[in-house]
């Protein structure tokens, strides 16, 4: 593993952090320009309130963690002064979409935008530490919590009763949230909500008979036989198990750490298209015919956070599998994700491995997966060599 860690330290600091710091701020309204097409031309200027919040939170952990470049703080500050503008409506909830100028366009129906709203004004004062910044993460974490049971509220398109279900994604995010956050919240809360979302991740959303973990589950629990109940997201799963390594590893946990890497590599197994390469997008439990067309799909936020996952797993448990299968899927990406012409990598490929949508950047892919992936895997791969020197 020795080989790898300085090729993601020259990938994050030499390709991908330019790419953006060029093309995507917005210079005259404020926040970030996303829709960048290959050459990084902005191809659409509406702007997206989780990747504004995501990458407030890229920049000011460049900042804290790699360098303390001026530069990158002023980048994250930019989008905080047009967030703390515009992003939110009277009730403090953090709307989905703005136009350029941020008047609002899609109204707080995302709880989403709240979750990176608060993560990148809790990374930005650690850098800067003004009350203002912790005040709004604070507040925008309690909102969190107050709607977790009913994420979409009034907004919500389910028919009240018949099926109630509930998804995965947000006990994940509250996995990475609260660590994101711990400098800035009471230790009790942090303990209780650990202990919460870990039974949810680890217990409720996971099926015993295939190993694997659901989407969606009924309010109780119990497994549901329809489309969203057989759905199986193999890159949230396996993002999901790096978040819990990492609280394994504050919690001193090794036997949570050592089930994490179990369901990331049953997962693995499972995703992996044997065929033609790469890690499907959707997967049904029971194999299924399933609703979305784009199943098929290999996306570049799977096979990042796979890596991460792997690196991790490797770091701490020396699991030869996680070694074996780390260099499979960090040939598959830079294979086919990188893109040597243009810089950054391509978002969407098909299921044989070619580029699908050329862009670098839209309404779901900015600058956040891929950086924080390429920062996780340097350091981890870095933590792991320098173990060996101090033990040989």
């Amino acid at each position: 593993m020795n080989i790898y860690h300085d090729i993601y330290k020259k990938e994050l600091l030499n390709n991908i952090l330019p790419f953006w710091e060029k093309h995507s701020i917005d210079k005259t309204h404020g926040g970030y320009f996303t829709c960048l097409d290959r050459e990084g031309k902005v191809y659409d200027t509406d702007k997206f309130a989780w990747l504004q919040g995501r990458q407030i939170w890229t920049f000011a952990t460049m900042y804290h963690q790699v360098e303390q470049n001026q530069q990158w703080l002023d980048i994250a500050k930019h989008g905080a002064d047009f967030m703390m503008k515009y992003g939110r409506d009277a009730a403090g909830d953090w709307y989905f979409s703005l136009n350029r100028q941020g008047q609002p366009l899609i109204q707080p129906y995302n709880i989403f935008s709240d979750c990176f709203a608060a993560m990148g004004f809790g990374a930005l004062y650690k850098i800067d530490a003004q009350e203002q910044y912790a005040e709004i993460a604070t507040k925008t974490f309690q909102n969190i919590l107050k709607k977790s049971n009913d994420p979409k509220g009034i907004y919500t398109k389910a028919f009240p009763g018949t099926r109630p279900l509930k998804n995965f994604a947000l006990p994940m995010i509250l996995c990475n949230l609260s660590l994101e956050l711990e400098h800035l919240l009471d230790k009790g809360v942090v303990d209780e909500l650990i202990e919460k979302v870990v039974y949810e991740v680890m217990d409720v959303f996971y099926q015993k008979e295939s190993g694997l973990i659901l989407e969606n589950v009924a309010l109780n629990g119990d497994f549901v036989d329809c489309f969203e109940g057989r759905s199986i997201n193999p890159g949230h799963t396996i993002e999901a198990m790096w978040f819990i390594m990492d609280l394994g590893k504050r919690l001193k946990n090794e036997k949570l750490i050592n089930r994490a890497l179990e369901i990331a590599l049953n997962t693995l197994n499972a995703g992996w298209d044997k065929e033609n390469g790469g890690i499907f997008y959707f997967l049904d439990v029971d194999g299924r015919p399933m609703q979305q067309l784009e199943w098929d799909q290999k996306l570049w936020w799977v096979h990042i956070e796979t890596l991460v996952c792997l690196a991790k797993g490797y770091e701490l448990t020396g699991s030869e599998a996680c070694r074996k299968w780390f260099e499979i899927v960090h040939e598959y990406i830079w294979s086919h994700f990188r893109d040597e012409q243009y810089g950054e990598w391509f978002g969407y490929l098909n299921r044989e491995g070619k580029v699908l949508i050329p862009a670098k950047g839209g309404k779901w892919k900015g600058c956040f997966h891929i950086p924080r992936g390429l920062l996780q895997v340097w350091k981890t791969l870095e933590k792991i060599e320098e173990h060996k020197l101090k033990t040989f």
